[in-house]
This record gives structure tokens, C-alpha cells and sequence, in this order.
């Protein structure tokens, strides 16, 4: 294995500085490009090189986002540099190296036969909620909220957010594209063909990742954009006509919907507890205003497992090892609590205060 010399730029300050490194294989592919597993020299750390064609001509949006965000639950942007190859030039994106995807956690539940325990349900949810209020408070909206875009460590149960090929800061006023976001978690002001949307369309992704980790399947698996409708339609019911003007003022309303009555949550997720219930119910509104925001998310009576301090998550991998401690799921910067200052209270746990009050 050959060692790798390059000039690269720091992810936070920009600052120029030699990166070298042993390439590794291959460890994912899309129409993006590609990503693979390189580490580090001297100290052996792994990273993960995402490597993506670049226009010239225009400045790489995702890497614009990446130098703004910092949070403990988004991948890391360690540094950046770009690379030509014949007659195209790539911009090579070196992230945080995490071993597992939420993706991968569920399928592995799924051939197992088992259900993923309500307790790492809760876990990867909230971690998702609490990247996407950060995200939201910048104004960025990721557009693709989805399990294979989950990055995890099944040993620590840490979850953080990757992929921001798709994220645009939006702006109020100015149309965005309708076709973003995959198919089976994309918001139904999109199917609707909405180009003024909001961050709401994230919230109702991490809903349909919250209720597929439930299910051990996908909530809506619709074949195409129609179908995808259908499937909604199928557990919430035929849409309002004052439902619909949320979601698109400018959809022709005169189109006749067959009229389906919604089938209760409690039939679709059999084995839900009434707080998983309540939230869900909340996030899967066809008015995008009528779902909470993110950050309201993590204040839900569902996550108060999480916030009891003798809580703990089970080894699913090494079942014969101990349960694990939760990962740190409150240390909210000033940033964070700034959002909603009315919330702090039930952001933070009491024994949580009282520690970050103790560190001073």
C-alpha cells in the first residue's frame, strides 16, 4: 500500500497544510461519485474520502455547508482538496470515519428476525431531531433525510448526519426544486410540487426514519411520485382541499381525490407505545406548519427515557457484552439553546444542569 502526499485546506479554518495518507478500498458508491476508506499517517486514524465531480464553473454547495456546521452529531469535514483526471477536476471532501450507517443497523435487525429495541429507536431518533434542529437554525435544509445517510457506531450508539450533496440554505421567497429528497421519505408539498417549501420537509423524513426503524420496513414504499401519494393517502387519509393550499397554494385543487378515511396509527404500529404514537401523529401532518420543528421535537414525552440518568442501550451487536452507556445527548452549546430559549428547561435534565454548572 502506497502512501498518498497531498496540499490540503483545514474543513474549519481553511488553513493549508500536507495531508498523508494509505488508501484504502472502496467503502460506498453513488451518482454523486464515490467514497473510500483512507488512513491517516502517522497516527493510523480512519477517515473516509468522498470524492465528487466539480463544475468549475460554480462554487460546491455541499462544501460550502460543510465548513459552517460543527456539531456532535454531523460528520466532521477535516479537510479538503481537489484533484484532476484528464480533463475533469474533483473535489475530494476528508470527513470523520463512522464503521456503520442507521441503514445498516435496521437491515441487520430485519435478517435477524428481531425488532430494534424501542430504546436505540429513541436513541437514533433524537440524535437525528437534534442534527436537524442545528442544521435548521442556520437556515440549511439537508433534502435528504434518509437511514443510508445516518452514519452510526453500534459500539457507542452515536449517530451523526452525513451527506449534504443535496443541502441549500433556503431563502424565503426564493423557489427551490420540487424533485429533491428520496423517494420513499419525501414530504407530500414536494409530491405536490411545492417550490417554496421550508425545513418542515426534513421533519417529515425523520418521521418516516423514525417510523421504518419501528416497522423494521418503509412506512410509504410507493414505486413513483403517484404511488408514493397513494401510500400516504393509505394511512392519513385523503388530504383536505385547505390541506393541500399548505402544501402547494398553487396546486389545481380541482383535482378530485378518491376519498380514503384515515387508518389509526395504532394499527399501523401495533406495538407503538402511546408517547411513540403522539409524536408521530404530530410529525405526519400534510400542513408542513402543522408539524412541530425539530428542536420542539426533542421536548416530546417520547424521549424522557433518554433523559432518566440510569438508562442504558443494549450491546445489539455483542449481545454476551454489558449494555452500553448512552452517548452525551445534552451537551447543547449556547448556539443550541439560543434557538428557543423557552425550551431549556425540558432540553436539559436537571442532573445535566447541575454537571454543566459544576464544570463551570
Amino acid at each position: 500500500m502506497s502512501e498518498l502526499h497531498q496540499q490540503v485546506r483545514r474543513g474549519d479554518t481553511g488553513e493549508r497544510m500536507e495531508l498523508r495518507y494509505y488508501q484504502e478500498n472502496v467503502v460506498g458508491r453513488g451518482s454523486f461519485g464515490l467514497v473510500y476508506l483512507a488512513r491517516l499517517i502517522p497516527d493510523g486514524e480512519k477517515v473516509a474520502i468522498k470524492r465528487v465531480l466539480q463544475d468549475r464553473r460554480f462554487k460546491n454547495r455541499e462544501l460550502e455547508i460543510m465548513r459552517t456546521v460543527r456539531h456532535s452529531n454531523i460528520v466532521n469535514l477535516h479537510s479538503y482538496f481537489l484533484t484532476a483526471e484528464d480533463t475533469e477536476v474533483y473535489l475530494n471532501l476528508v470527513l470523520e470515519y463512522m464503521p456503520a450507517t442507521v441503514d445498516n443497523e435496521s437491515r441487520w435487525f430485519a435478517t435477524n428476525r428481531m425488532s430494534m429495541p424501542s430504546v436505540v429507536v429513541k436513541l437514533f431518533t433524537y440524535q437525528l431531531f437534534r442534527s436537524l434542529a442545528y442544521i435548521h437554525s442556520l437556515g440549511i435544509c439537508h433534502r435528504d433525510i434518509k437511514p443510508s445517510n445516518l452514519l452510526c457506531d453500534p459500539k457507542t450508539g452515536v449517530l451523526k448526519l452525513c451527506d449534504f450533496g443535496s443541502a441549500k440554505v433556503l431563502v424565503k421567497g426564493e423557489p427551490n426544486v420540487a424533485y429533491i429528497c428520496s423517494r420513499y421519505y419525501r414530504a407530500p408539498e414536494l409530491i405536490f410540487g411545492a417550490v417554496n417549501y421550508t425545513s418542515k420537509i426534513d421533519v417529515w423524513s425523520g418521521a418516516c426514519v423514525m417510523a421504518e426503524l419501528m416497522l423494521g420496513m418503509p412506512l410509504f414504499p410507493g414505486g413513483n411520485g403517484i404511488d408514493q401519494l397513494v401510500e400516504i393517502i393509505k394511512v392519513l387519509g385523503t388530504p383536505a382541499k385547505e390541506q393541500i393550499r399548505a402544501m402547494n397554494p398553487h396546486y389545481n385543487s380541482d383535482h378530485r381525490f378518491p376519498q380514503i378515511k384515515p387508518h389509526p396509527l395504532s394499527r399501523v404500529f401495533k406495538k407503538a407505545s402511546p408517547e411513540a404514537l403522539d409524536l408521530l401523529k404530530d410529525l405526519l401532518q400534510y400542513s408542513p406548519e402543522s408539524r412541530p420543528t425539530a428542536l420542539e421535537v426533542l421536548t416530546y414525552p417520547y424521549f424522557d427515557e433518554l433523559r432518566a440518568p440510569e438508562t442504558t442501550i443494549p450491546n445489539w451487536r455483542s449481545p454476551q457484552e454489558p449494555n452500553i452507556a448512552l452517548p452525551e445527548l445534552f451537551n447543547f452549546t449556547n448556539t443550541e439553546l439560543s434557538i428557543r430559549p423557552d425550551l431549556v428547561d425540558k432540553l436539559v435534565p436537571s442532573y445535566a444542569r447541575q454537571r454543566a454548572s459544576a464544570k463551570g
